[in-house]
């Protein structure tokens, strides 16, 4: 079988973050505007191609806020950097639905190779005919190395925001023509 396009059905996909705060809790979040160009055989995952773009600005942790924060210059600076990347450059199959996806991630203007541990969830044929496959995954990255360094000392000991981000994807894809 040949590589074909998919398509994100953001109504069914996510890609969500979490980071400590405070030392005893988790802030978590999404960015609600995000696409990708993939290209692919599900019975060949190795071969695939795959970019994703992340609109910085869609960023949702349910907290205007804390949302604002973000996008300014202390954290995001979706002015001078609005997006996020991700570009795959080596897939490594690990098991029958398990992949290692290892890609440059691009993130303030720094770019640093990131690999996510990829569930590939199978084919399905929705109610209209269409082929979907599912993918989750997750990946961990250090903040402060792609220049998100603000941080607060906290009265107690510690700091506000954790260096450590869990990235966590849930995607659906349908299968073009």
């Amino acid at each position: 079988m040949t590589k074909t396009k998919w398509n994100v059905d953001a109504a069914h996909s996510e890609i969500g973050f979490s980071v400590k705060h405070m030392m005893i809790s988790k802030a978590k979040g999404t960015f609600n505007d995000f696409d990708a160009n993939i290209e692919m055989d599900p019975n060949n995952l190795e071969d695939a191609s795959i970019e994703f773009t992340i609109d910085v600005k869609s960023i949702d942790t349910k907290n205007e806020d804390r949302d604002n924060h973000l996008r300014s210059d202390d954290f995001f600076d979706v002015d001078n950097y609005p997006k996020i990347t991700f570009n795959a450059t080596d897939i490594k199959k690990k098991s029958e639905e398990q992949y290692d996806v290892t890609g440059d991630l691009t993130m303030r203007g720094t770019t640093k190779p990131v690999t996510f541990d990829i569930t590939f969830g199978g084919e399905q044929t929705d109610p209209w005919g269409n082929t979907v496959a599912g993918f989750s995954g997750e990946t961990s990255i250090n903040r402060k190395e792609f220049g998100l360094t603000w941080n607060a000392t906290l009265e107690k000991g510690g700091v506000l925001v954790g260096e450590d981000v869990k990235i966590n994807l849930e995607l659906e894809l349908h299968k073009q023509g």
